[in-house]
């Protein structure tokens, strides 16, 4: 099953490269610089297509549209067609494709692939995290040897203060810091000891769900706020990091 999600988050992300060659509309989402445009609703329902042929009885939960997290009850597919939607449609090239089967209540198989760089992380439960048929680990930095990465989440700039308090109190703690614009990838780089810690103040399932199994599969913890178990059912902060940072910084932040 892995195998098959994997092929199909490749034809996805090889729609991303091949938009850039045709018109692509624009559309404005409800909150600040929150768009999406012809080709994330293309390729979600390619995506719901093709994964309704593999599991015809899983729910699916989709960024564009359907998205009742109740249906995670049952077997249901978690998916963000184009993580990272302004980098997208500014040819920044720094998107991808987010695909996490869910079972009872957790994620069993996740997929993210950047199409520009050829890239695809994954991981199946208990099976460990793989880049590339590589396998890949957190790292064992500390804080002072870190470089952090964050979210902003400009959908809701009432998280601003309180999301640039803590980057420069982390900044002024680690080597250096980033600030990407795709949660999936920036959690995937902290499983791959790109990064050592990710953080951003409030994220939808779609954003996170397919990277926090490849993070943990990976020897990385992912939590919420007050750095409890993280929840797929609804927005929430996320947190992702190797223990030891995540450790050293309980007493640093508020989170």
């Amino acid at each position: 099953m892995i195998d098959e999600i994997s092929k199909l988050a490749r034809a996805a992300g090889q729609m991303m490269i091949d938009s850039h060659l045709k018109n692509n509309s624009v559309y404005t989402k409800e909150g600040k610089g929150n768009f999406t445009t012809d080709f994330d609703i293309k390729i979600q329902n390619f995506i719901k297509e093709e994964l309704n042929k593999l599991i015809p009885d899983a729910a699916f939960i989709g960024e564009e549209n359907g998205q009742d997290l109740n249906a995670l009850k049952k077997l249901t597919f978690i998916v963000d067609p184009i993580d990272g939607t302004t980098n997208f449609i500014r040819n920044y090239r720094h998107s991808c494709v987010s695909i996490c089967l869910m079972k009872d209540y957790m994620p069993y198989i996740g997929v993210v692939y950047n199409p520009y760089l050829d890239e695809l992380f994954c991981a199946q439960i208990n099976k460990g995290a793989y880049l590339n048929n590589k396998p890949i680990h957190v790292s064992e930095n500390h804080l002072s040897d870190s470089v952090i990465s964050f979210g902003a989440s400009p959908y809701n700039t009432e998280k601003a203060d309180q999301t640039f308090e803590t980057a420069k109190i982390l900044f002024n703690k680690a080597v250096d810091i980033r600030r990407c614009g795709s949660a999936a990838l920036d959690i995937c780089y902290v499983a791959a000891g790109r990064c050592d810690l990710y953080f951003e103040y409030i994220l939808s399932p779609w954003d996170f769900a397919a990277a926090s199994l490849i993070l943990s599969q990976a020897g990385g913890i992912i939590c919420t706020s007050g750095f409890n178990e993280i929840r797929y059912t609804e927005k929430c902060a996320v947190m992702a990091a190797n223990r030891v940072i995540l450790d050293e910084i309980k007493d640093l932040i508020i989170f």
